[in-house]
């Protein structure tokens, strides 16, 4: 099939044939993607906001979620976002999901973290990247639209449940509590942090345990990237 990109001088490399004996351009002519099967990509956005001086205790800072109205996760809370187009950079997809459905646009925003586990979404193999943002709440005017059946404020709170320590392995577990009194929210997801470092490198898993009235991995999301903030201050 026709390439999908017209400009293809990227490309060439040093402008041999392959062992096929093709040129770039008849690769791909012979190429056909649907051979192949693909997962879905999306992102998902973090909207933070505090008043003043934000405290290395995140006391007072507020997450931006919408109500699913759709399957799957009908009626939970989850973080703003939705799949990418073809021809669209992933922050670009962050931002115009995000104003798709709450309304919100211009912020500057940080990639955190890609979530990939085979079973987070049941209608395909979905694949997420997670932006953040911190605002003045008061600056952001927020309004609920496209799938979303509304979209709020939610006051965020990160409690440590439990440390475990075994050698270069620690195994954390975090409740993160979700309120907005208004919407009628008081939730609480139990979220994993499981670190291995062998000294330079650090790998980190998060994972959700119960969900309480957050969609699917959105609660691990939310954990890791409020952890990210606390190190920060």
């Amino acid at each position: 099939m026709p390439s999908f990109l017209a400009d293809l001088s990227r490309f060439r490399g040093n402008g041999e044939r392959n062992i096929q004996g093709e040129s770039l351009e008849e690769f791909l002519e012979a190429y056909d993607p649907r051979e192949y099967e693909s997962p879905s990509c999306t992102t998902d956005a973090l909207i933070f906001s505090h008043s003043g001086k934000l405290a290395p205790s995140l006391e007072g800072l507020s997450l931006l979620m919408v109500k699913r109205s759709n399957h799957p996760c009908i009626g939970t809370w989850a973080l703003p976002g939705g799949f990418v187009n073809m021809k669209e950079n992933l922050a670009d997809t962050a931002r115009r999901e995000l104003e798709e459905e709450t309304g919100v646009q211009g912020l500057l925003m940080e990639q955190v973290a890609t979530y990939g586990n085979y079973d987070r979404d049941p209608r395909s193999r979905v694949i997420t990247t997670a932006y953040m943002a911190l605002v003045d709440e008061n600056e952001v005017k927020v309004r609920a639209g496209d799938d979303a059946a509304d979209a709020a404020w939610c006051k965020v709170r990160l409690e440590l449940l439990e440390e475990k320590q075994e050698g270069s392995r620690s195994k954390n577990t975090y409740a993160l509590h979700l309120e907005n009194q208004e919407r009628g929210l008081d939730t609480t997801a139990t979220v994993e942090e499981e670190i291995s470092t062998d000294g330079i490198i650090k790998e980190a898993r998060y994972s959700v345990t119960d969900q309480g009235m957050t969609a699917a991995d959105h609660g691990a999301i939310i954990a890791q990237a409020l952890l990210l903030l606390k190190k920060r201050l």
